[in-house]
């Protein structure tokens, strides 16, 4: 017998799409070193409190033991998290530039007489207030394979690449 398929259910697959993965080397460093603290410290400390509130008594009644227990999960699901994350990370790389945009070029954009430096990431590390921008955003995806001098259409108008690190 064939299962139905909601017609919402294929939509919702269809639009989900590959998480992005680019990282910096510097966010990658501190993933690392979040993922150690974790291993060695956070979650041998959760551990020991789950055994000391274990011994107070009956579980099923000792709200210690459940707070202990749920602290215990939330960290070891931050440590799968962070496992799965770094094992499939991509490390931006950083260095010569062949004159293009790519991920992880320093791009300065001049949109209507002003000159602004962006910075091309990751969308896991974007922070358009301090000139990181997703290559996935819209003025990213305009700049991605632009060469110094072009002219392109960013979202607020045209804009031209003055130069591309």
């Amino acid at each position: 017998m064939r299962v139905p398929k909601r017609k919402s259910e294929e939509l919702r697959r269809s639009k989900e799409t590959e998480p992005d993965r680019y990282l910096t080397p510097s966010a990658i460093a501190r993933l690392t070193s979040e993922l150690e603290r974790l291993e060695k410290i956070e979650r041998a400390a959760a551990a020991a409190e789950v055994r000391r509130a274990g011994e107070m008594g009956d579980f099923s009644e000792n709200a210690g033991y459940q707070a202990a227990k749920a602290h215990l999960r939330r960290v070891n699901a931050r440590i799968l998290s962070l496992q799965e994350r770094l094992k499939t990370a991509i490390p931006i790389p950083s260095g010569a530039s062949d004159g293009t945009v790519h991920i992880g070029s320093v791009v300065e954009v001049e949109i209507a007489g002003r000159v602004t430096t962006y910075e091309i990431l990751g969308s896991q590390e974007s922070d358009p207030s301090r000139g990181r921008i997703s290559y996935l955003s819209p003025l990213g995806a305009a700049l991605m394979g632009r060469a110094t001098g072009e002219e392109i259409i960013a979202p607020s108008g045209a804009a031209r690449i003055v130069s591309v690190r």
